[in-house]
């Protein structure tokens, strides 16, 4: 059909005006960078994860007031989960149908197994979380998830190093819940005890909050251990057990992993406390060792104390967070591939004094961590060792 002369200059007119309202217009604000979060604010996790909340909103506050990352602001999208993996999928489905999500905070192992397919159908998420499973820490079967710490069998291997060079040719018990997060890195520890040459002389399995655990003591009583390393628990039975064989003569020292070492959980049992060691990955709040500008913010933004799992959950979106700002600043999409690769990337990083040394991501964690000691009269921990990595 043939054009009017006046209809053509209309529309000539018309596009000219387009064109000169779009070099006029100012450019479209880059989207934000979405942080999900499947996040326990109650139920039995909420102990940990109204800190992990409040690190997770107040990392993204200080990139935000900083300029974001390229131009680009974080935004953070979360629900409770009450630590219930099918209200975990629940909430992560409601969150990435309303929002473009980059990247993901989980709220526990059995999550980040159950939707670790559904991250690799996507490609577009990058995800850690609650989780130091030793099962994460494969590339091959979890390509897009990470743990920010060392794994539990690295936390294991962490306190036998120490272990060896303290006292060579030690006696070990191994107290394990009866989950899988207890009997994770049984085999593991094993393993590495016999090569530094130490001794497994028993292996106990309790429920998670089992109370009554005099048969468990008097086993203990004739392996007579040097070191009873506990792990899968967060609390009890440990004081149970510690005070039962300090009461028997036992002289074994008492070990455990990142989930028993918050500082608060051993307040109402300082007296059987006393000396209770464990692997921490990073700074405890109070410690004002060396060079730690941002646990100088951490102080200044929230002056009362803060758990470690405030402490994990702000580490854990500073790695994001770094993950993503590496991808951008390589002029790269942000795919689930493209942040992992960023995030393997990192070698010698600063966290600003959250870990005490620069850290490596070495396949799917960061193998690193101290040993504190429980002083009962002080109430707090105190490190009894140099920062230790471990090869995977």
């Amino acid at each position: 059909m043939r054009m009017l002369p006046a209809r053509r200059k209309v529309l000539s007119f018309a596009a000219a005006g387009c064109l000169a309202l779009g070099l006029n217009a100012p450019a479209r604000a880059a989207d934000d960078i979405v942080i999900g979060a499947s996040i326990p604010m109650t139920g039995v996790f909420a102990f940990a994860g109204v800190g992990i909340n409040n690190a997770l909103q107040d990392y993204v506050k200080i990139v935000n007031d900083a300029g974001g990352i390229s131009g680009r602001k974080l935004k953070y999208v979360a629900e409770d989960t009450a630590y219930a993996v099918d209200k975990s999928i629940a909430a992560f489905n409601r969150i990435t149908a309303s929002n473009k999500v980059n990247l993901y905070y989980g709220d526990s192992t059995g999550f980040a197994k159950t939707i670790n397919p559904e991250l690799t159908r996507r490609g577009d998420i990058l995800m850690a979380g609650t989780s130091f499973a030793t099962e994460l820490n494969d590339p091959k079967n979890f390509p897009y998830q990470f743990i920010p710490g060392p794994d539990y069998s690295q936390m294991i291997g962490i306190l036998l190093e120490y272990i060896a060079k303290t006292t060579p040719g030690a006696k070990i018990a191994l107290v394990n819940s009866d989950t899988e997060f207890g009997r994770d890195p049984i085999a593991p520890t094993e393993k590495r005890a016999a090569e530094l040459g130490l001794k497994i002389v028993e292996k106990i399995v309790t429920p998670p909050t089992s109370v009554d655990v005099s048969t468990e003591v008097l086993k203990l009583r004739r392996a007579n251990p040097d070191y009873t390393i506990f792990h899968g628990y967060v609390l009890a039975p440990l004081p149970e057990f510690m005070a039962q064989m300090k009461q028997l003569g036992l002289k074994s020292r008492f070990m455990g992993t990142f989930w028993s070492m918050d500082n608060a959980i051993w307040a109402n049992s300082a007296a059987v406390a006393d000396g209770y060691m464990g692997v921490m990955p990073y700074r405890y709040y109070f410690d004002t060792e060396g060079k730690s500008p941002m646990m100088e913010k951490i102080r200044q933004m929230r002056p009362e104390y803060q758990t470690i799992y405030y402490t994990q959950g702000f580490l854990t979106a500073m790695l994001l967070t770094e993950a993503a700002k590496r991808t951008l600043d390589a002029k790269k999409e942000l795919t689930a591939a493209n942040m992992k690769a960023a995030l393997n990337s990192i070698k010698d990083f600063d966290t600003g004094g959250i870990f005490g040394v620069p850290i490596s991501i070495s396949a799917n964690s960061v193998p690193v961590g101290r040993v504190y000691q429980y002083d009962g009269a002080s109430k707090r921990m105190k490190a009894v060792s140099d920062w230790i990595k471990i090869e995977k």
